[in-house]
């Protein structure tokens, strides 16, 4: 990583992805979630004491150094047992079927092979298990839809390759995720082009 990738940009997504307008958000996209959890993308724990009292542990998966050391706190209070588990969530180093639960938050946006990362959750959560998200993408209006496509490319510059149009329930779909539960909204907490968010929950068939 440069040292803007490395050094900069997880600071800048503490505080945007940190700011207390998404407590709530990332609460509901928790609530799913139990007993053994992968979460990709694990940035520096904003979701951390927000995980069902039916987590046993975590295994997080966050390649930024920086952003993993910007989170030690946190990791610390902890009432789940939380490890740093894999630098990157297109090779999972973990065994086929180990957990029961996994967890995206702000993540899919900026994996450059998503269908690849959505394959390895498949490999690692059991049969049944669940995926829950909270995530970014596509619009559902045209206007705005115009507007992140011309803001794109400055976004995956600046924002470490995140992406402004993936349509993330779709893609989840493609990857065999069945979507059971889904919320898409515009947040209030920043421009459209940037708040189109799915929140919900998906199935490994």
């Amino acid at each position: 990583m440069g040292f803007y990738s490395e050094h900069v940009l997880p600071r800048i997504i503490v505080k945007t992805c940190g700011m207390p307008a998404m407590d709530d958000l990332r609460r509901r996209a928790c609530e799913p979630l139990s007993r053994d959890v992968v979460e990709i993308g694990f940035g520096s724990g904003f979701n951390v004491g927000r995980y069902p009292a039916d987590v046993r542990r975590v295994a997080a998966v966050e390649p930024s150094d920086t952003g993993w050391r910007l989170g030690a706190a946190r990791v610390a209070a902890s009432s789940v047992p939380i490890e740093r588990g894999g630098l990157d969530g297109q090779r999972l180093p973990f065994d086929d079927d180990s957990f029961d639960s996994a967890l995206s938050t702000f993540t899919m946006c900026t994996i450059p092979e998503l269908p690849v990362a959505l394959a390895e959750l498949r490999r690692v959560v059991k049969p049944g298990g669940i995926l829950a998200f909270l995530e970014h993408g596509r619009a559902p209006d045209p206007g705005v839809r115009r507007w992140q496509r011309r803001l794109e490319p400055i976004q995956k510059r600046l924002g470490g390759g995140c992406h402004l149009t993936r349509d993330i329930p779709a893609m989840l779909a493609e990857a065999g995720w069945e979507i059971v539960a889904l919320d898409s909204f515009y947040a209030d907490a920043a421009p459209k082009p940037f708040a189109a968010f799915s929140l919900g929950w998906a199935r490994n068939r």
